[in-house]
């Protein structure tokens, strides 16, 4: 397998990188790019203009403000990048709130001299499009047949879930959250990873973006169990932000707060990258889902019940 020079600009991508086996070949990260601990010292080469650990009201604003001004959330660092002189960089065209567009990273490498290095850009949408990057960046990294063998490990996974879930006589109606203030339901490849786990998926819809919703479009839905994961929180800001819906009566009348379905989730880590770990976030949906008829543990460092 040949080695390339490779900056990764997405965190999914770095994991499919070092899942291929090809870990040794990255030369540079963005800043979210923190798994697995190995890439710890592969130098950063993006920032993001937003504080991470506001609350989400005040994230909203800023991501908001910055859109009307036309301005990028996050700025590459084109001096570094150059200096690494990759041959391949690994972005994506899916969303410009979440990550480094490929947009971007063309237009930074339009002005370097010479020769320039290839863009790879992923596109997921839907839970079956991880086997296409995987894929995608396999074909880019002369790795074919580590693609091959590392889709099927993660399949073999995906089948035991949707086994315990055949099991199951109900299948319990479920809305997951991908923001907290304002409400956002999640969509994209969320919706496909509830039904493979055993639910009906609530509000949103597969392959489309997460969208804007109210407390009565919440209300009305009667969700029996509800997943909060707003995108690049942890599980203990999550936690905490939850507790703002606590206080809303309509919360309160919910079935699935009275049963104490309700669940915080490490969504930075798993649910919100569309990577290798989307089979990690499939099995916590499980376990969620039919309230630990299956385990696959997890519970306590990267979701947790807090209703």
């Amino acid at each position: 397998m040949a080695r390339h020079r490779i900056v990764s600009l997405l965190p999914s991508a770095t994991e499919i990188i070092c899942g291929l086996g090809c870990a040794d070949g990255l030369v540079g990260r963005s800043h979210e790019c923190d798994f697995p601990a190995e890439i710890s010292d592969v130098p950063i080469c993006t920032r993001s203009k937003v504080d991470p650990n506001a609350t989400s009201a005040n994230i909203d604003a800023a991501v908001k403000a910055l859109s009307e001004k036309s301005e990028p959330l996050f700025e590459i660092d084109g001096k570094l990048l150059r200096e690494l002189n990759p041959e391949i960089i690994i972005s994506q065209s899916q969303c410009d709130v979440c990550a480094v567009s490929d947009q971007d990273v063309a237009a930074l490498i339009s002005k370097w001299p010479g020769n320039r290095p290839q863009v790879v850009s992923l596109n997921a949408s839907k839970f079956a499009h991880l086997w296409d990057d995987i894929g995608q960046v396999a074909a880019a990294l002369q790795a074919k047949e580590e693609g091959k063998e590392y889709i099927k490990e993660l399949k073999v996974r995906v089948a035991d879930v949707i086994e315990g879930a055949c099991q199951t006589v109900t299948r319990p109606r479920v809305l997951c959250l991908e923001w907290l203030e304002p409400l956002m339901s999640a969509g994209n490849w969320v919706p496909d990873m509830v039904s493979i786990a055993g639910g009906d998926n609530l509000i949103s819809t597969s392959g489309e973006h997460s969208g804007w919703l109210t407390m009565e479009e919440v209300v009305a839905a009667k969700p029996d169990v509800i997943v909060m994961m707003p995108c690049g929180f942890g599980l203990e800001q999550t936690r905490r932000e939850a507790e703002t819906l606590s206080n809303d009566p309509n919360w309160q009348k919910l079935k699935a707060v009275k049963r104490g379905q309700v669940y915080a989730v490490d969504g930075s880590s798993y649910f919100n990258r569309p990577g290798p770990r989307l089979i990690d976030s499939l099995e916590m949906l499980a376990a969620m889902i039919h309230s630990g008829r299956q385990d696959f543990g997890h519970e306590g460092t990267a979701w947790l019940r807090i209703q």
